[in-house]
């Protein structure tokens, strides 16, 4: 390969970014551990909830939203974590975004969006104040759009891509993955993103993985706080 081939080539591969998930919830169903062979790797998907309450202000009541996240655990993490982990367990995990689909418990129902854990923690059953974090860096890949909701409340929603450079397991090499997601900005930070957002721009967030209602649960990011960096 040429310098000029080699020069042109690292402009055109992506930068790597960000993107780092917590959860700390509750397991929702016993994981079920299977094995892959050549070499023989165990691997399982699990689902863990999350909480999270605020206070409505149009009742004065608290307000309950559980949402259910959809994790897959590959390798030596499964074995030292995960061999005698049931339902209601408490799990911490660390992780990041992943192409991946769910394995859909419906026939009926399509799921997307998946977490790649790469540690995971159990504890014992019990109740625990949930943590859903997301913290990435990425790029605008559509013009936000901001709306107001029936509530009177601004909302902002745009689509990004995050560059994601992983070590791919079973092929024992570096890669990079492109996720994109859409993602919802609430109140100052939906009029920040709004005003001052643009297809390109290079964004720092940090918030939370939620998920659509409806059939299809599309996993998206909810932010709470927003930093633009403007694109040459």
């Amino acid at each position: 390969m040429s310098l000029s081939d080699a020069v042109n080539k690292h402009i055109s591969t992506p930068s790597p970014q960000l993107c780092a998930v917590t959860l700390l919830g509750n397991l929702v169903a016993t994981p079920d551990i299977r094995y892959r062979a050549n070499p023989a790797t165990a691997v399982t998907e699990i689902v863990l909830a999350t909480s999270s309450k605020w206070l409505d202000k149009s009742t004065n009541k608290y307000k309950e939203w559980t949402s259910y996240h959809h994790v897959k655990v590959e390798g030596e993490l499964v074995e030292q974590a995960l061999l005698h982990a049931n339902k209601g367990d408490i799990i911490l995990l660390h992780g990041y975004l992943s192409n991946i689909k769910p394995a859909a418990t419906d026939k009926n129902t399509s799921l997307s969006g998946i977490v790649h854990a790469n540690f995971v923690q159990k504890f014992s059953k019990g109740y625990t104040q949930a943590i859903n974090q997301v913290h990435c860096s990425a790029q605008l890949i559509s013009q936000p759009k901001l709306m107001l909701t029936e509530q009177n409340k601004n909302i902002t929603q745009a689509n990004i891509v995050i560059n994601q450079h992983i070590y791919n397991t079973d092929k024992q090499v570096w890669q990079t993955i492109s996720i994109e997601r859409a993602i919802h900005a609430w109140g100052k930070q939906a009029l920040y993103l709004a005003e001052h957002g643009n297809i390109g721009d290079e964004l720092m967030l940090e918030g939370k993985l939620s998920y659509t209602s409806g059939a299809n649960k599309d996993q998206f990011i909810e932010i709470k706080n927003v930093h633009l960096f403007k694109g040459t």
